[in-house]
């Protein structure tokens, strides 16, 4: 809730991205810790900390895009 990190449903976990608000060109980077979302139609979660960087908290849901910045430490199963 208050460190800047994401639920994405397919993304690994570690992995770095930048979300930016289309509405306003505000954006803030985080890292995919957690599973979700479960609403269908919406692509990712942020933290209260995380989304309160791009959008008000009033606004509960803005249009965004994603972009992979860093998934060098992301979290992979050995075979």
């Amino acid at each position: 809730m208050r460190a800047y990190t994401a639920a994405h449903k397919t993304l690994p976990f570690g992995t770095v991205v930048r979300v930016i608000n289309t509405a306003n060109n505000k954006s803030v980077d985080v890292k995919i810790n957690d599973r979700g979302p479960f609403v269908k139609a919406r692509v990712i979660d942020l933290s209260q900390k995380a989304f309160e960087k791009i959008s008000s908290k009033n606004q509960g849901v803005v249009p965004v895009r994603i972009e992979i910045l860093d998934d060098s430490h992301t979290f992979r199963y050995k075979n």
